[in-house]
């Protein structure tokens, strides 16, 4: 079976983003490495008419305000409307109230496709008790076990990544085991996946097989990068490289995936 990637570069979806403004740069780049097509429209008076052109939307609260998420609900109605998929990333979730208020808002308002995030962050968007240092730590958690609660109190599909990455949803838990520690020193390197995934949910309708490939591939690229360069400055590089340079046959070669 062809990976998605060919289809992703095939179709060049158009990638709607409403994301941080520490990883837009990183995250436009690493969209047309992919082969998707991206673009970053936050202002209120555009969002409803950018989403309705757009083939998936990504809701990413990093550097959230107020404003930002009135955006952000009004951008998800409009994709909710044309029937496109919508990923949010609910970044810091837990560090504090304002955030964690933010993406419950958004929950609550928008049909999201998929959430993305670290355990600490779908473990407090679940009311799992857990602890959240800034946007990246948190404390260890049993990932099985969080995927299997939080889907059952969120009932959306989750992309929990980590050390491994935990895909659920109704009828499916994959683990996959792919990708290399020196991502957690790219700024963005999480935000990008979100991105990527909404890429892949773009061409697919089938929300576990297009999170599994997507988060496959973008695993196998950093393995594959950090088997070049050692040092962030220069892996950061490589791995925008081999996004763009790697097939479907080298990620089914390369992929491990467990279905628990």
């Amino acid at each position: 079976m062809s990976h998605l990637i060919e289809k992703v570069r095939q179709s060049q979806p158009l990638i709607h983003n409403i994301t941080n403004q520490v990883v837009m740069n990183f995250t436009a780049n690493g969209l047309y490495a992919v082969g998707a097509s991206p673009v970053m429209a936050h202002a209120q008076e555009e969002v409803e008419e950018m989403a309705s052109i757009a083939d998936a939307l990504v809701l990413n609260i990093g550097t959230l305000t107020a404003e930002q998420i009135d955006t952000m609900i009004l951008a998800g109605k409009a994709a909710n409307r044309s029937g496109i998929p919508v990923v949010l990333d609910p970044v810091g979730v837990g560090a504090t109230s304002f955030r964690t208020k933010s993406a419950l808002r958004i929950l609550g308002q928008v049909n999201i496709t998929c959430i993305r995030g670290n355990a600490g962050e779908i473990a407090n968007l679940a009311g799992v008790e857990t602890k959240v240092r800034g946007v990246d730590g948190t404390d260890d958690v049993d990932m099985h076990a969080l995927a299997e609660v939080a889907y059952s109190k969120l009932h959306i599909p989750l992309a929990i990544t980590g050390a491994q990455d935990f895909i659920k949803d109704k009828d499916h838990l994959f683990i996959i085991s792919n990708g290399h520690p020196i991502l957690t020193k790219v700024t963005g390197a999480g935000c990008l996946l979100s991105s990527v995934c909404a890429a892949f949910l773009a061409i697919s309708d089938d929300v576990a097989l297009a999170l599994t490939d997507a988060i496959s591939y973008y695993g196998v690229a950093a393995e594959v990068a950090a088997s070049k360069q050692q040092h962030p400055g220069s892996f950061q590089m490589a791995f925008l490289d081999q996004l763009y340079a790697i097939d479907g046959s080298v990620v089914q070669a390369k992929q491990r995936i467990i279905r628990s």
